[in-house]
């Protein structure tokens, strides 16, 4: 088991939920643009129902111009 050394070393290493919520914003930022931004394949494709993707695209801040944004993050990558 590995332990933050100091209280710094925790802020950086950042918390599970903040990592949760980056993969799942990842996720559905992923499946919208596989489906061309049609919210009823995303969500079925990711096993949620239409009206929570919803949700989560709100909750998020997802906008259809990130496109680009997790294209160049995939090259780096």
């Amino acid at each position: 088991m590995v332990f933050a050394e100091s209280k710094s070393e925790v802020m950086t290493m950042g918390s599970l939920k903040e990592k949760i919520k980056e993969m799942e914003r990842e996720e559905i930022l992923k499946a919208l643009i596989e489906h061309n931004w049609v919210m009823a394949r995303a969500a079925r494709m990711l096993g949620i129902t239409e009206r929570m993707i919803g949700y989560k695209i709100k909750k998020y801040g997802i906008r259809k111009g990130e496109e680009r944004e997790i294209t160049v993050a995939n090259e780096i990558r």
